[in-house]
């Protein structure tokens, strides 16, 4: 898979400094490491079977179905800000009849009220920058007594992986286009998580950080993912198809030197609390 064939779907960067839009088909197949993170997440949520959830970021709707399996009497709410993931989540989720349904939205501007038992998320919150008003806006909609269960990149996550990035953004012909680049992620480590989830109004908070290292096996395996998963902010800044292809070129380059070749140093930030009844 090439930069010109997930290119089509990127659209133009938000207000945040990344693309809305993803490749919902290619992130499907290729998303298996956030998916097996994301199921051992789900494995450790206690439900009884009828709450009704919500799925933050509920990317091609993977994890909504098996969040659904486990709600036999209970109902989903699969949520993202991409069209294209919404579109692939449907489709995801049709054999799940009524029980799902799937919404466009920010989350920083979550559309409820006092409305879920369950908020789940795994390898979305990274993406928004405020999370004092990512919290305070996750506690509104929960109901009494609801939890918040959810997973990201914490402190620490791709260091090494955006710093081969860094390292091609300040190199000719980039530089040009990354002079006013700033990061759309927010990687916070377990204290500040905890003291912004209080800040909002959870108690039983719990926060850890964990490694999760993925070792790609080959350079075309490596440059697969990068283009859908990794580079997908660096690719929307650059104006044409061949730059985006040197781009990506460059940073598996660079990849393919260190020992061992294609790791991506990923490291995930757990987070759980609960509403006040």
């Amino acid at each position: 898979m090439t930069a010109k064939d997930i290119w089509g779907s990127f659209g133009e960067p938000g207000r945040d400094g990344a693309p809305r839009e993803w490749d919902a088909r290619a992130y499907h197949v290729l998303s298996e490491p956030q998916f097996e993170w994301g199921r051992r997440v789900l494995d450790d949520l206690e439900l009884s079977g009828s709450e009704r959830a919500l799925d933050a970021g509920c990317g091609s709707g993977r994890l909504t179905s098996l969040l659904a399996t486990r709600l036999p009497s209970g109902s989903v709410v699969g949520l993202d800000r991409s069209e294209n993931m919404a579109r692939a989540a449907r489709d995801t989720l049709a054999t799940h009849g009524d029980r799902c349904e799937v919404v466009v939205a920010d989350l920083r501007a979550v559309p409820f009220s006092n409305a879920f038992d369950v908020v789940f998320s795994t390898a979305t919150f990274h993406w928004v920058l405020d999370h004092d008003a990512l919290f305070a806006a996750l506690h509104r909609i929960l109901r009494p007594g609801g939890v918040l269960h959810a997973q990201c990149g914490g402190s620490g996550n791709l260091a090494r992986a955006h710093e081969r990035a860094e390292a091609v953004m300040t190199s000719r012909p980039f530089a040009a286009f990354f002079r006013e680049w700033k990061s759309p992620w927010e990687f916070a480590d377990a204290a500040t998580t905890a003291a912004r989830l209080e800040r909002a109004g959870f108690s039983g908070v719990r926060t850890g950080l964990e490694q999760a290292f993925v070792e790609l096996p080959d350079a075309r395996t490596f440059r697969a993912f990068v283009s859908v998963v990794v580079l997908r902010p660096h690719l929307a800044r650059l104006p044409t198809e061949e730059l985006r292809e040197q781009f990506v070129d460059d940073v598996t380059k660079l990849a393919a030197r260190e020992e061992p070749a294609f790791l991506l140093d990923y490291w995930r930030l757990n987070l759980h609390g609960v509403k006040a009844r």
